[in-house]
């Protein structure tokens, strides 16, 4: 009998690497996707039927974090065997401007699932998304699972609000909850308003001529950016261990948003300067200058690594939105760089 998993935020980017990992092994996949008057399931369309429009292992069903009775129901319902909580408001210049829905989402959300979970009559496992944006303004570089934290968003304090419950129910209760620390991790379903997305989309705008400039915030802030195809391999791994556990989940390695700007416009041949501009509207009140995390402690529990380096990444993102664009230009050969 196929194992039974259960996704929140199975319409986003995460959700739907994760919903076609888990089809991949054979299990039965749940969503749960929030009402509204749009269809947003646009990342996961291609694996709700096969090309002979029969039905898949993949069902969806509606839910929201902010209402515990169906998280309860949804649950009892599916009897999933695994959860992942994917879901929340995930961006954290938005939190600022709607911090009080960031935390129900991000943070009693996430105690609304462990609820669930709790008062289960069958085993679960649970994974809970954590962030790399709750170490904040780091106090040692890279960033492990030892580091402590130092928020300064209401979406990290958010996220770090879900972190430390996740603890707490698998020390109190004895819930096999696993937390992953997962540093930013890109892909061409990444959403438009994030840096790296923002940043792919603007150039093949660009070259298409539908675009003259590109305006960015901090372009001095350092990331540890990752595929994320990969990293929802780590997710799955987290919950086929013995024990639970927390892990950071990175690939070690600092970039500037001007490395990206100058990567992504020079696999185009243009030069990054004649089209970006900074604008301080997209400055966060509170800056997080680096981020890069240690992922020795997964690399050696789960036997997971990343493979995709960020030249690569860039590429990978940049050669799917021209092609969106509908523009057919022939990027740069591979750089050695990283």
């Amino acid at each position: 009998m196929s194992k039974r998993a259960l996704i929140t935020g199975v319409t986003g980017q995460d959700g739907s690497y994760l919903a076609e990992l888990l089809l991949d092994k054979g299990y039965e996949v749940h969503g749960l996707i929030r009402r509204s008057s749009q269809f947003n399931t646009g990342r996961i369309d291609h694996l709700y039927r096969d090309p002979h429009d029969a039905p898949t292992r993949l069902h969806l069903h509606y839910a929201d974090l902010t209402d515990s009775s169906s998280l309860i129901g949804k649950l009892q319902a599916v009897k999933p065997d695994e959860v992942y909580n994917l879901g929340a408001q995930s961006h954290v210049k938005v939190s600022f401007e709607i911090p009080e829905f960031t935390a129900e989402t991000a943070a009693i959300g996430t105690l609304r699932m462990l609820e669930a979970v709790r008062t289960a009559d069958w085993p679960i496992r649970f994974y809970q998304a954590g962030s790399s944006e709750m170490y904040g303004k780091v106090v040692e570089s890279p960033q492990s699972e030892r580091t402590p934290f130092n928020p300064r968003s209401p979406y990290a304090i958010s996220k770090l609000f879900a972190h430390y419950m996740t603890i707490d129910y698998r020390e109190a209760y004895g819930l096999h909850a696993s937390n992953g620390i997962l540093f930013n991790h890109e892909s061409p379903r990444r959403g438009g308003t994030f840096v790296t997305r923002k940043v792919t989309r603007g150039v093949a705008a660009i070259v298409k001529g539908e675009q003259q400039h590109l305006f960015l915030g901090n372009l001095d802030a350092r990331r540890d950016w990752g595929y994320a195809k990969e990293y929802v391999e780590a997710m799955w791994l987290m919950l086929q261990q013995p024990q639970p556990d927390d892990y950071v989940i990175a690939t070690g390695e600092m970039h500037t948003v001007r490395e990206l700007c100058s990567v992504a416009f020079g696999l185009v041949g243009l030069d990054w300067q004649e089209y970006v501009r900074v604008d301080q509207a997209y400055f966060r009140p509170t800056e997080v200058d680096e981020l890069c995390g240690d992922a020795s402690k997964a690399r050696s529990a789960l036997g997971w690594e990343p493979t995709t380096r960020f030249n690569e990444l860039v590429r990978i993102m940049l050669e799917h939105d021209l092609r969106e664009a509908g523009v057919g230009v022939e990027l740069a050969a591979p750089s050695a760089a990283t």
